[in-house]
């Protein structure tokens, strides 16, 4: 079976520390492949956070979780302190990939790179709508 082919982002303009818990490991000793996505997302709440936005209210519209690509580069372990940094990339009309780069802080070894596909919904019919302009001029601030 081939293996994903995740290419990078150049810049991650965003970062964030999330510390693992014991909650956050599994039998193996490790970092949980569920719970990488339980820090994915803290670290997106931070980041449209840093941006004034909570998820359910972007310029009047709300984000979902389209899709998510995660590749493990090494493992997570209890205690650590992981940098997640974040990049905006592969725009199209209705959302963007927001991508993430996971590295353990003291020693920068990199635990996992991804991009998790947002997609803008309207608050009444929840159907897909153009990503407002007001919040992309704040994403060209960065």
């Amino acid at each position: 079976m081939p293996r994903i082919q995740h290419i990078p982002a150049q810049r991650y303009p965003f970062a964030s520390e999330i510390q693992i818990y014991i909650s956050h490991v599994n039998q193996g000793g490790h970092l949980d492949n569920a719970q990488l996505l339980t820090l994915v997302s803290e670290a997106r709440v931070r980041f449209f956070k840093s941006l004034g936005y909570f998820e359910s209210g972007v310029e009047g519209t709300n984000i979902v979780v389209g899709d998510i690509v995660a590749q493990y580069k090494s493992e997570g372990f209890h205690g650590e302190t992981m940098r997640i940094e974040m990049a905006t990339t592969d725009f199209n009309k209705y959302g963007f990939d927001l991508q993430f780069r996971m590295s353990e802080k003291e020693t920068q070894r990199e635990v996992a790179l991804g991009k998790i596909g947002i997609v803008f919904i309207t608050f009444d019919d929840r159907k897909v709508t153009p990503i407002p302009p007001a919040f992309l001029t704040k994403l060209h601030q960065l």
